[in-house]
């Protein structure tokens, strides 16, 4: 009988350490789902911002996007333009031999 009770022993303790409760107040951890909280705080977007007259957003600009449209419709886009983000030293694939 004691083998039967002791698998639920263990259990209980183990289950003791995730308790929120504050053994002095008795009452709920307050920093008890702060990590949730933040989470979802910094990966909510704001669904209002507050956008000024003078400051468009990104990416709003229509008569850009018009162009955009029309060039990928008639099968004109413009080639990226490559660039470099090193100066001067070892170009890539030139190591020491």
């Amino acid at each position: 009988m004691s083998c039967k009770l002791l698998p639920i022993a263990v259990a209980a303790v183990l289950l003791a350490g995730c308790n929120t409760v504050d053994a002095r107040t008795g009452s709920v951890d307050r920093q008890f789902g702060e990590a949730v909280a933040w989470n979802k705080a910094v990966q909510t977007i704001n669904p209002d911002p507050v956008v000024t007259a003078d400051a468009a957003p990104v990416g709003s600009d229509g008569a850009k996007a018009a162009a955009a449209s029309q060039r990928y419709r008639t099968d004109k886009v413009k080639q990226v333009e490559r660039i470099g983000t090193s100066s001067g030293g070892a170009a890539s694939g030139s190591g020491p031999q």
